[in-house]
């Protein structure tokens, strides 16, 4: 990756010199994006852009595994490099469970250089243990994140939610690093999501409560998810499934930058951080 050479975080302060002026919140990296399966210049340069922001980077579902590998293994290396850990996305891992091929999946993984895999039973049943697949991909350098809730099973209910929540912290004493709540593409009609797209709260509220808000991550993959989920937890909640093309969005929402923001006050500045003289 070729980066501009006038990108020199050293020297180039002055906005981060008046963001702080007008209390606006340093905040650690809680957005996970996904790339849909964009050309490794896109995505170099949108790591480049906002890489700092990037809390994990997952690649493309499962179309990493059909694009020339040359391309797939330059934008692993390129999101190395500046330090964003890369996931690859929950359905090849289902896949490769499903045909027994764990063994050999992870093992591409580990040598197009990713740094954790996702777990699941969005759309399959599995048998392994939570703590055999992460014994696995930790003797191959990696670590995993489990995503709780099915595909195709529409909204959660009260008693689905208490059982993905006992599923989840089952995976998190195996090890997982975190606990992704299924969102898909849609945010709609699954999920936390209704028929409508609203988010249930509640529910939303009772995973923070059973794992903590460092360890459960909302799939948030469109505008009305991203803005409802912020809005209600602040912009401490952590997101994922946001498209790379809107990761910025989502940050200035988060920091009480983007106009439907600064009407809430959890997320607005808190104003001059030092009176006028």
């Amino acid at each position: 990756m070729t980066l501009n050479p006038d990108h020199d975080t050293t020297r180039n302060n002055k906005i981060a010199d008046y963001l702080k002026l007008i209390g606006v919140a340093e905040l650690p990296a809680r957005t996970s994006p996904f790339d849909p399966g964009y050309d490794p210049v896109t995505v170099e340069s949108h790591i480049e852009q906002s890489g700092h922001l990037m809390s994990v980077l997952k690649i493309s579902m499962a179309c990493w595994q059909i694009a020339d590998e040359v391309a797939t293994r330059r934008k692993v290396t390129a999101a190395r490099r500046a330090g964003v850990t890369v996931c690859t996305g929950g359905g090849p891992f289902e896949v490769a469970a499903t045909f027994d091929a764990l063994p050999e999946f992870l093992d591409v993984c580990a040598d197009i250089g990713v740094h954790r895999i996702e777990a699941g039973e969005g759309f399959t049943e599995q048998s392994l243990k939570p703590a055999e697949i992460v014994a696995m991909a930790a003797s191959r350098g990696m670590d995993v994140q489990y995503e709780a809730g099915k595909k195709h099973e529409g909204t959660f209910t009260a008693g689905v939610v208490e059982s993905l929540v006992a599923e989840g912290q089952r995976w998190l004493d195996a090890g997982a690093k975190v606990i992704v709540v299924e969102g898909r593409e849609s945010a709609q009609d699954v999920g936390l999501f209704d028929e409508r797209g609203r988010v249930n709260a509640a529910f939303a509220e009772r995973f923070v409560t059973a794992y903590g808000m460092d360890r459960v991550v909302f799939e948030a993959p469109n505008k009305p998810s991203q803005f409802a989920l912020l809005n209600h937890f602040g912009p401490a909640v952590q997101l994922s499934n946001v498209r790379l093309e809107e990761l910025l969005r989502v940050e200035i929402y988060r920091r009480g930058l983007h106009s439907d923001a600064f009407e809430h006050d959890n997320l607005r500045p808190k104003g001059l951080t030092a009176p006028r003289r």
